[in-house]
């Protein structure tokens, strides 16, 4: 079973700035071959589509909550996936979660989490004054 790895939660105020990666310790696992979206979840709540970047085209898709302020992105490279978020928000505060699922377009679905195939165990970030 394929397992992704979340870094780069931690506290930060408001208004403060966040990156997350994603990476996997598969050496085989090319995430440019999956579509691969962040969610998250609060204490209570369920887990919510966040954003998610497609292998086809690597289109972009965004929470409206989160538009304007979160950006995602690849580095090819490092097969790595990042989360750049800023102005964070106290209701930004949750357990982040990336998942993946083999290439193709969903433009209309990618914020639904039982498509996924593959997660990570999730990082925690807190906003806090």
């Amino acid at each position: 079973q394929v397992q992704l790895v979340e870094s780069g939660g931690g506290l930060v105020q408001p208004g403060g700035s966040l990156r997350l990666s994603c990476t996997t310790s598969e050496s085989d696992f090319a995430l440019d071959n999956y579509s691969i979206g962040w969610f998250r979840q609060a204490p209570g709540k369920e887990r919510e589509g966040v954003s998610c970047i497609s292998t086809v085209g690597g289109n972009t898709y965004y929470a409206d909550s989160v538009k304007g302020r979160f950006t995602i992105s690849r580095d090819t490279v490092k097969n790595m996936i990042y989360l750049q978020m800023n102005n964070l928000e106290q209701e930004d505060a949750a357990a982040y979660y990336c998942a993946a699922v083999p290439g193709g377009e969903y433009e209309s679905t990618w914020y639904r989490k039982e498509g996924y195939w593959y997660w990570g165990q999730g990082t925690q970030v807190a906003v806090s004054s």
